[in-house]
C-alpha cells in the first residue's frame, strides 16, 4: 500500500540587507498577509528530524528562478544539508530552469503561471526529465457562482480557466502530480477544500497534494480520507502551531491512514 505523505512548505522571499540578499522564510494568509518566520535552512533541518516526507520550497517573489542566484544557492544548500525529496517552484519559466534546479539537487519542479501561459512546457519537461519530475501547482478560488476558478500571478487574478478542466489538461500534457491550493483558505486554519480535492483526485490518474487551510491535526486526516489526497502540504500550521510533523503523523496513523512512522 502506498504511504500517504506529510509535506511542510517553505515559502521564500528575498531579504535585502545592504548589498546582500538572503532567503527569508515566511508564511501567508489568503496569499496576501506575509509574516516573517526566519531561516529556511534551520527550519528544514527541524522538519527532517521530525520525519517530514518531503519539502515544497516556493519562491513567492516575482523573480525568474533561472537567474536567481539566491534561490539556486538555497536549493543547493538544502539538498546538501538535508536528505528529504525537494519539490521546488516559483519563477520556473523554461525547461532550462528545470535543468538548473535539478542540477542543484531538486527532485521535482513545480510550475504554475508558466504552465498556464505555455502549456507545452509541461510536455517538454515531462519528455525530457520524466513525468515524475513535473508538478503542476494550481491556485484557485471559489467564485460567487460556486465554481472553482484558477488564479495566477502575484495579484492572483483570474486565469479564466475552470480548475477541473485545467487539472485534466495538465495531466494529459504530462504532469506527474498536482498541487492544489485554495487561496481563500490559505493560512486560515479553517480546513482544506475537501470537495475540490476529492473531485480532482477522482477524475485524474496522478497524485494530488492538497494545501491551504490546515489548522488542526484532524484536517490532515480529512485531506487523506475525504479529499482523497496522496499528500497534504502545510506551511503556517507547522510554523506557528504547537504541533510538529511527528505528532501529526501519529494522529494520522491512529486514524487508520497508512503513513510512514519510522525513518
Amino acid at each position: 500500500m502506498v504511504k500517504k505523505r506529510l509535506i511542510p512548505k517553505l515559502l521564500i522571499k528575498h531579504q535585502y540587507l545592504r548589498n546582500k540578499v538572503k532567503p527569508l522564510l515566511v508564511t501567508t494568509r489568503s496569499f496576501d498577509d506575509v509574516i516573517s518566520v526566519g531561516d529556511p535552512i534551520s527550519q528544514a533541518k527541524i522538519y527532517e528530524a521530525q520525519l517530514a516526507d518531503e519539502l515544497v520550497v516556493l519562491n513567492i517573489d516575482n523573480s525568474g528562478i533561472g537567474e536567481d542566484s539566491m534561490m539556486l544557492g538555497l536549493i543547493e544548500q538544502l539538498a546538501s544539508e538535508t536528505f528529504m525529496p525537494l519539490a521546488v517552484g516559483g519563477g520556473v519559466r523554461t525547461v532550462e530552469d528545470f535543468a538548473k534546479l535539478l542540477e542543484r539537487g531538486a527532485d521535482k519542479i513545480s510550475i504554475n503561471t508558466a504552465a498556464l501561459k505555455t502549456p507545452e512546457l509541461i510536455t517538454e519537461a515531462a519528455n525530457r526529465y520524466g513525468a515524475q519530475c513535473v508538478v503542476v501547482s494550481i491556485d484557485f478560488r471559489i467564485n460567487a457562482s460556486g465554481d472553482a476558478q484558477v488564479i495566477q500571478g502575484n495579484n492572483k487574478s483570474s486565469a479564466g480557466r475552470c480548475l477541473f478542466d485545467w487539472a485534466k489538461e495538465a495531466v494529459d500534457r504530462g504532469a506527474g502530480e498536482l498541487l492544489l491550493t485554495d487561496a481563500d483558505l490559505d493560512g486560515t486554519g479553517e480546513g482544506l477544500n475537501l470537495a475540490v480535492g476529492r473531485a480532482v483526485a477522482s477524475s485524474i490518474s496522478v497524485p494530488v497534494i492538497l494545501s491551504g487551510g490546515c489548522g488542526l491535526a484532524e484536517h490532515f486526516v480529512q485531506g487523506f480520507r475525504e479529499g482523497l489526497a496522496e499528500g497534504v502540504a502545510a506551511g503556517t500550521f507547522f510554523c506557528f502551531r504547537d504541533q510538529n510533523p511527528i505528532q501529526i503523523r501519529a494522529h494520522i496513523r491512529n486514524a487508520g491512514v497508512p503513513i510512514r512512522i519510522e525513518t
